[in-house]
């Protein structure tokens, strides 16, 4: 049985080598527990990010989270998949906005749903409206995720959201990040948003199968 609060605390105190032993443990009990993993390790990412903002962790440590949390990914995957991966692979769009350089939330959960059978087109970071739009102009996107970290990228999310409604595209747009919330949501324009990553890979499903 695997324990679930020492893989969060292992997550929360960078503890690369018992993170990935209790990651490889619930892939050879057949994974059947990857999601509460990964909600785990979700749990572990919170508890950085609070010790970043009380000046216990620094950059480097947040850099180091990102790339464990995404090696956890890695591990899961095959559990992670869900049973139409397999199938017909739905393309969307992935970036993170304007005036925004944060790419480690966006790159978790671009491995997330790579894992369930999408087909990500990632525009990287500092993206402009304009070439979200274009993007899904030219490969006839119906779902775009937009990830922030800072509280400015809420403007250019909605400034995103209002070029694409100004083209008329028929894209569905969730929004992602630190800064994001219902209220956010509402006043940007979005269809949806999330702050873990298994919310955004539930809600692209949802839309991806209507």
């Amino acid at each position: 049985m695997i324990d679930f609060e020492a893989l969060a605390a292992a997550m929360g105190e960078l503890d690369e080598d018992t993170v990935k032993e209790l990651l490889e443990a619930v892939m050879a009990e057949g994974g059947a527990d990857a999601n509460k993993a990964m909600d785990a390790c979700q749990k572990g990412m919170d508890t950085v990010g609070k010790l970043f903002e009380e000046g216990e962790y620094f950059v480097g440590d947040l850099i180091y989270a990102g790339e464990l949390m995404t090696d956890a990914v890695e591990i899961l995957k095959d559990a992670l998949v869900s049973g139409d991966a397999a199938g017909p692979k739905t393309r969307m769009i992935l970036c993170t906005v304007k005036d925004d350089l944060h790419d480690i939330g966006k790159n978790i959960v671009r491995s997330m749903l790579e894992a369930n059978g999408f087909e990500v087109l990632d525009l990287g970071i500092d993206c402009p409206a304009e070439k979200v739009v274009q993007t899904a102009k030219a490969e006839g996107i119906k779902i775009v995720a937009l990830s922030g970290v800072l509280t400015l990228a809420l403007d250019s999310m909605k400034a995103t959201v209002d070029a694409i409604k100004a083209a008329g595209l028929d894209c569905k747009v969730i929004i992602g990040g630190a800064p994001v919330s219902a209220e956010a949501c509402r006043q940007i324009g979005a269809h949806g948003w999330a702050h873990r990553p298994q919310k955004t890979v539930a809600t692209c499903k949802a839309w991806a199968e209507n």
